[in-house]
């Protein structure tokens, strides 16, 4: 993996506005998804042609195909999208087995 993408982190994918649908719905362009994509936004007002920063967490990686899997069913090329927060594991304070004395 090129980017040091692990299951777990949130990455962010750069959509572009297409149109306002309804008041509350915006079409989106997203890069490697070759389909227009329809997401909620009722607190901003967007223009056609603006950027947007669609974040999920990662939930496959392919490393042959060079895809990743964002969310219950988006995927990306690991160079479409943008790390922004690593996933760290919780770190243990008691082990788990009993010690034996």
């Amino acid at each position: 993996m090129a980017r040091d993408i692990g299951i777990g982190d949130e990455v962010a994918v750069i959509a572009t506005v297409r149109r306002r649908v309804t008041e509350d719905r915006v079409s989106v362009s997203i890069p490697s998804y070759y389909f227009p994509h329809s997401i909620r936004d009722s607190t901003s007002k967007v223009k056609r042609g603006q950027k947007i920063d669609l974040t999920a967490e990662v939930t496959r990686i392919d490393d042959e195909g060079g895809k990743v899997t964002i969310g219950p069913r988006g995927h990306g090329r690991h160079r479409t999208v943008n790390l922004v927060a690593k996933c760290r594991a919780a770190k243990r304070k008691v082990s788990l087995r009993d010690k034996a004395d």
